[in-house]
């Protein structure tokens, strides 16, 4: 068809079969950001949040999202992760929380999707706890800024 492999010769979606690749060690890390008001991050970072701790649950839900990313995104293979960290780290002079996700595994296919999920949904809950006092908030620039394992090998975003 059209060479991407989520399609079979008569253009119906598939699972790619990965039963013949290689065990090998594999990691991806993704990034984004949420910016808001200055006064949005002076409250986060004084926990003056109603909801409660925005970065520690956020956290957690980056990594909760990094383990259900086949519910989420079809055709993703479920994957045993064997590590999922998540940052969110507050920067006063862009008025942004900056997060940063990594996702290991041993196993036959790679974690992308993994860690870009895991960078979403923290986003997305930084916004659902802080929406109340800014509903101007932005999420943006994700993207995978390294990739490691497998046949196609190493890739490291400019």
């Amino acid at each position: 068809m059209s060479g991407f492999t989520h399609f079979d010769g008569e253009g119906n979606a598939v699972m790619v079969d990965v039963g013949d690749k290689d065990v090998t060690e594999r990691s991806a890390t993704a990034k984004g950001c949420i910016w808001m008001d200055a006064s949005t991050l002076a409250l986060i970072e004084a926990g003056g949040v109603k909801k409660g701790d925005v970065l520690t649950v956020a956290q957690l839900a980056g990594i909760m999202g990094a383990k259900r990313t086949p519910d989420l995104i079809p055709l993703c293979h479920p994957l045993a992760l064997t590590s999922v960290s998540v940052t969110l780290t507050c920067d006063r002079d862009r008025s942004c929380i900056d997060i940063m996700a990594t996702c290991r595994l041993k196993g036959r296919t790679g974690v992308e999707m993994e860690a870009l999920t895991a960078v979403s949904v923290a986003a997305l809950t930084v916004y659902d706890m802080c929406k109340a006092v800014d509903r101007a908030m932005r999420i943006g620039d994700i993207r995978l800024t390294h990739k490691a394992g497998g046949k196609s090998g190493v890739f490291e975003a400019a």
